[in-house]
């Protein structure tokens, strides 16, 4: 990964998929592992896991009203 800017990485991660930034994530933790960007990996990481997750859990849930 070409070292990006503050900004150019949270411009970058928005339009990143789960897998895309869990490659990031696992690149920086081998190479330069700067806490700050890990850090911010795994944040992102996390809110598209976390979405993912809870669709799927919603997807096998019923409307109790």
């Amino acid at each position: 990964m070409k070292q990006l800017t503050w900004r150019e990485l949270n411009h970058v991660l928005a339009s990143k998929t789960e897998d895309e930034v869990l490659a990031m994530l696992t690149e920086e933790k081998e190479g330069r592992k700067r806490i700050v960007v890990l850090e911010r990996l795994h944040q992102r990481y996390n809110v598209l896991r976390c979405t993912r997750e809870r669709v799927d859990l919603m997807r096998g849930a019923a409307r109790h009203v």
